[in-house]
């Protein structure tokens, strides 16, 4: 039902959804661009019309009664921002116990412009030992994608670069606020 759902309502908005990778048991989805909380919408409907599930890492101060409860219900992590090397390990901890686990994660980790993306995804990646699936959304094309998987090879900065190079040619819904850095 859901899958059916997500299916009309993007159709009806006149979105694409293209998939050529494998629905891993266990991934890391790092989505970009993201400058616009329509993004999660888009994406996670998306994701559901595929009929994959995700969750997915969002500010602590939006998991407030009731929100909180409809927002773990579909996926949600709630993350404190003053500690990300223990969200790292946290996140390791439930891929490590669990059959099947996907988080989407937006390494700008911000909606405003910044080229300084945040490593968390690669960590978890690397740490879980799973693939980091590189999802987009591309505003101009109206055009989800999942088209590429990635395996960490322990270079982080020249695997950022890769990431970000990957990236850098989709259009955000607020072009200004997507940056690279590159």
């Amino acid at each position: 039902m859901k899958r059916a759902i997500s299916r009309l309502v993007l159709k009806i908005l006149g979105w694409q959804v293209v998939v050529t990778q494998p629905d891993y048991p266990k991934c890391v989805i790092c989505v970009a661009p993201h400058t616009s909380n329509w993004d999660f919408f888009i994406g996670k409907l998306a994701y559901l019309s595929i009929g994959r599930f995700a969750g997915f890492m969002m500010k602590k101060e939006w998991f407030f009664p009731p929100l909180g409860a409809l927002l773990r219900s579909m996926g949600g992590v709630a993350v404190s921002r003053d500690r990300h090397t223990d969200m790292v390990s946290q996140l390791v901890s439930i891929f490590d116990s669990r059959e099947r686990f996907s988080i989407a994660i937006t390494p700008e980790a911000t909606r405003k412009p910044n080229a300084d993306w945040k490593k968390g995804f690669y960590y978890i990646a690397q740490g879980s030992h799973v693939p980091i699936v590189l999802a987009y959304i591309d505003y101009k094309e109206k055009r989800v994608g999942i088209e590429r998987t990635f395996i960490p090879t322990g270079d982080v900065e020249a695997d950022m670069r890769e990431i970000k190079l990957y990236y850098k040619d989709f259009h955000a819904l607020k072009p200004e606020n997507f940056v690279t850095g590159l």
